[in-house]
């Protein structure tokens, strides 16, 4: 029986919801057998399922486990999507160093723009999450990295992601930085220094593009991720 895009990218989503790994793979292979575009079926389908998870967990129906279970589910989708994923080529690839800032575990969001940036063309050197201050500052100084990418879904440690660009500034590495996470505006962007802002991963390329090509793209990662007050862990800064 031939299903409508609508019906799979909203299946691709419920089964985010419901936490159903097997469902999330199986309806991620239709999306392909129907042709529809990977890309698209990651965005409005997968994320999207993140994102109500994400209201669910605001509104307390869902936890922590629930969380995990859900992130589960979405990346068993991305794994099938992910090898039919248009690979740009890149014979002058830009170097990001991409994290999430020391205090913040959340990580679900960088992973999915990571993914993303990856299959744009560009060379990705992942520091994961809780990501001490100076380890950006050093991995961009050796790298001699083009961009370094912030994340961070936690009110109580976006102060950091200034620190980073201060100290970067500092060392006098020269690599553009682009911030974003759930808390991020374009304003705050703006204001502790940031060159980019991206909404979602699909803006990150985008905004990631732009500045190598010498467009003009509004500083706009608001990224899919569990939404959460954690304590901020101590550690290097």
């Amino acid at each position: 029986m031939h299903m409508e895009k609508s019906d799979i990218l909203h299946n691709l989503a419920q089964a985010v919801i419901d936490m159903d790994i097997t469902r999330a793979s199986k309806t991620a292979v239709e999306a392909i057998n129907a042709h529809i575009d990977p890309y698209e079926a990651i965005t409005d389908g997968l994320a999207r399922g993140m994102d109500m998870v994400n209201e669910l967990f605001e509104n307390e129906e869902y936890f922590v486990p629930e969380i995990l279970l859900c992130a589960d589910a979405m990346y068993a989708g991305i794994e099938v999507l992910k090898p039919y994923l248009p690979r740009e080529a890149a014979y002058h690839k830009k170097k990001v160093v991409i994290g999430v800032v020391k205090g913040d575990t959340h990580d679900i969001g960088k992973n999915l723009v990571k993914i993303m940036l990856d299959n744009a063309g560009f060379e990705i050197h992942d520091l994961g999450r809780n990501v001490p201050y100076a380890k950006f500052i050093d991995t961009a100084g050796e790298l001699n990295a083009d961009l370094v990418c912030l994340s961070t879904l936690m009110t109580t440690t976006m102060d950091g992601m200034q620190v980073v660009i201060e100290d970067m500034k500092k060392a006098g590495i020269l690599s553009r930085v682009m911030v974003g996470g759930g808390p991020i505006s374009p304003g705050f962007a703006k204001n502790i220094g940031a060159d980019g802002y991206a909404k979602n991963a699909a803006e990150a390329v985008k905004v990631a593009k732009g500045m190598f090509q010498g467009i003009q793209i509004p500083l706009v990662i608001k990224t899919p991720e569990l939404v959460g007050i954690r304590k901020n862990q101590g550690g290097m800064r």
